[in-house]
């Protein structure tokens, strides 16, 4: 169990005000959908999104795709660079969101990948860990080293990828808005020049 502001919940259970809640809500305002593409973390990030109330509106879909071979079978990874980087790379990180945005018809993809542990993996030192966003005006990837078990680094991976998204999202509602404004004040300013003809 986790302990939060003093009372016991179970790990990993959303609460008020959780970055899958600040998403969710966000994408819901947008009307925009969300799909997810997970390696290490093995539909943990699904199962966070899911758990909040009016996801359906939302949430598209995911793709849970462990075995290297199927980030290139089932998300569209290209072989090629799975092959020359391995799958804890953030140009996969990038891939993987966008073939999962992709494959479920959603506005924006979110995707992890990485080694939680206990080994290393193909010479990448657990706790390396690419999260990735992809959406309408383009994507972003982070890299994360996270310190800790194998579960706190599989926990930790989904909150930075929500809260990647949630950033994502703050900068797409604040270009919406000063486009609105610039919109609006154009218009203004038509409208005066034509008093003054």
């Amino acid at each position: 169990m986790e302990r939060d502001e003093g009372r016991e919940r179970p790990a990993g259970s959303p609460e008020v005000g959780s970055p899958a809640a600040g998403v969710v809500h966000s994408l819901s305002q947008r009307h925009e959908t969300l799909a997810t593409a997970e390696s290490l973390t093995g539909g943990l990030l699904a199962a966070s999104i899911v758990e909040i109330a009016g996801v359906s509106d939302v949430y598209r879909g995911g793709l849970v795709v462990y075995a290297t071979e199927l980030k290139s079978e089932l998300a569209g990874v290209p072989a090629e660079l799975l092959a020359e980087r391995g799958p804890v790379d953030p140009d996969v990180a990038a891939a993987l969101a966008e073939g999962g945005r992709q494959r479920c018809g959603a506005d924006w993809g979110l995707a992890t990948t990485g080694v939680a542990g206990p080994e290393p993996q193909d010479g990448k030192p657990v706790g390396l860990v690419y999260v990735a966003v992809t959406g309408p005006d383009g994507g972003e990837v982070r890299q994360l080293d996270l310190d800790g078990g194998r579960d706190h680094v599989r926990s930790a991976a989904v909150t930075e990828a929500l809260r990647l998204l949630g950033e994502r999202i703050h900068a797409a509602d604040a270009a919406d808005a000063a486009e609105a404004a610039g919109t609006a004040s154009a218009a203004a300013a038509g409208t005066a020049g034509a008093g003054r003809r």
